[in-house]
């Protein structure tokens, strides 16, 4: 009897003996291990993350040199003499640049998209998961814990808005800085059509929307590296080397028809917006293969990330 009721004492609880009703207490989830209150969801915010990203030196200066890249180029077809354009007998972009400010807005993008956007997208895209890595960081976010997901979507949105913000710069400096210098004028274009305010700025949008999409591949790219490596600058380096390369083999005419699934391929089909009526095949099926390729890139950085085993 003694030994019983010892028994039947040892298995009842603490707050049944203090006389509290046990429905009445919160209960820890024990299924998922989290601390009662821990909610995933306000885990990096995505402000927090980007005043972060902003503070940081390579974010301020590539929007300083965004910034400043219009008016350089502003001030070197000021010192380029009109001759040699005159003499030229095809007639491009960076010949009626200085027609007005959309048209400088114009060349800047057709100046700089093949390469030099190509670096801005690959770094923000890049530096995100391997910077962590290589200060050391990382593993001591996830222990906070950020579900590492939510930490990897949380990078993407970041680097796409820095990315994104960087050539609005680009473009809106161009835009206000070239109609000081040139006046806000029609359009002309190389072949010598002229477009209206209205329609000038739409399809100035629309190149500007058709540009993010097809940068989102080497950026997606970079990203993908970036779970990969711990060295930011590999990352970097090697999704601009990859593209370099791809643009490359793109002039390979012996290729054939396998450049045109190339991730580079339709990499200037934006200028297309520019005609009238517009030719709309090239853009339609370079806006649906970067998402295709950005798509991929990004769910290799996921499906890596997610089983990784995060050191440093």
């Amino acid at each position: 009897m003694n030994n019983g009721s010892s028994r039947a004492e040892l298995t009842t609880t603490a707050p049944e003996r203090a006389g509290v009703a046990t429905s009445a207490l919160p209960v820890a989830p024990q299924a998922s291990g989290a601390a009662a209150g821990f909610r995933p969801e306000r885990t990096l915010r995505l402000g927090v993350e980007l005043r972060r990203q902003f503070k940081r030196r390579r974010t301020l200066g590539v929007f300083a040199l965004m910034a400043a890249l219009p008016l350089i180029l502003i001030g070197a077809l000021a010192l380029g003499g009109a001759e040699e354009a005159e003499e030229n007998a095809r007639v491009n972009l960076v010949d009626v640049a200085t027609a007005s400010g959309l048209n400088l807005t114009l060349f800047t993008l057709f100046a700089t998209s093949g390469f030099f956007l190509v670096v801005v997208f690959a770094l923000f895209f890049g530096d995100t998961v391997a910077s962590e890595a290589s200060w050391g960081s990382l593993r001591y976010a996830l222990a906070t814990p950020v579900p590492r997901a939510r930490l990897l979507r949380q990078k993407w949105l970041a680097a796409l808005v820095m990315s994104v913000g960087a050539m609005l710069t680009l473009v809106l400096v161009a835009l206000v800085a070239g109609g000081i210098a040139y006046g806000f004028d029609a359009v002309q274009t190389p072949v010598g059509v002229a477009l209206d305010q209205g329609t000038g700025l739409v399809r100035l949008a629309g190149m500007v929307g058709y540009l993010v999409v097809h940068l989102l591949i080497v950026g997606t790219l970079a990203f993908w590296i970036s779970t990969l490596t711990d060295a930011p600058l590999a990352a970097v380096g090697g999704a601009v080397f990859t593209t370099v390369v791809f643009a490359v083999l793109e002039a390979v005419e012996q290729l054939g028809g396998i450049r045109d699934w190339f991730p580079t391929a339709f990499g200037f089909a934006w200028t297309d917006l520019l005609q009238t009526p517009v030719d709309s095949g090239d853009l339609f099926r370079g806006v649906v293969q970067g998402l295709a390729w950005s798509a991929l890139f990004t769910a290799l950085a996921f499906r890596h990330f997610a089983r990784k085993d995060v050191t440093s």
